[in-house]
């Protein structure tokens, strides 16, 4: 089911893959709605797929904030329901916040907290952030221990009024 090569990003002409994945692993198309949103607001700042044997197992979307500027979100982050439950997910994600601190980059995730700690990422170092989901649900990855000052503002494609 998968191939040697774990993580990278996704090629041009992956998009129709990338769709199918998130209708998918979603059950719906609000995902795949969102994603091709992100990429009309030239939103999105990276997108990485897992390859499998037919198209992709994995996928996730860094989109920059509006606010603070620099910062990124991870949304929306999909696994193939034949690949669940089997580490995907958490080696993609863990390889993301490794990433986040070698780049030096800010990553916020809003999801469940017990996952995205696992991965790497941070609720506690959240807990000052002023946003307009629920901030118990939201994860920090980043270099350093601090817990940042700063209130958030999505890209308009996942703004509670998109």
């Amino acid at each position: 089911m998968f191939r040697t090569q774990f993580l990278r990003e996704m090629q041009p002409g992956e998009e129709p893959a990338v769709d199918a994945l998130l209708r998918a692993a979603f059950g719906q198309a609000d995902e795949a709605r969102i994603v091709t949103a992100l990429r009309r607001e030239g939103r999105i700042a990276g997108e990485c797929i897992v390859p499998g044997d037919d198209g992709p197992v994995g996928y996730f979307a860094l989109s920059a904030m509006r606010a603070p500027d620099g910062w990124l979100c991870l949304a929306p982050v999909a696994v193939a329901p034949e690949a669940q439950g089997q580490g995907v997910g958490r080696r993609m994600i863990g390889m993301l916040s490794a990433w986040t601190v070698a780049a030096g980059q800010t990553v916020v995730v809003l999801g469940e907290p017990g996952f995205y700690e696992r991965c790497g990422f941070s609720v506690a170092r959240a807990r000052n952030l002023t946003s307009p989901y629920p901030v118990a649900h939201t994860a920090l990855a980043r270099p350093g221990q601090d817990a940042p000052t700063a209130t958030l503002t999505y890209p308009k494609a996942l703004s509670p009024a998109s």
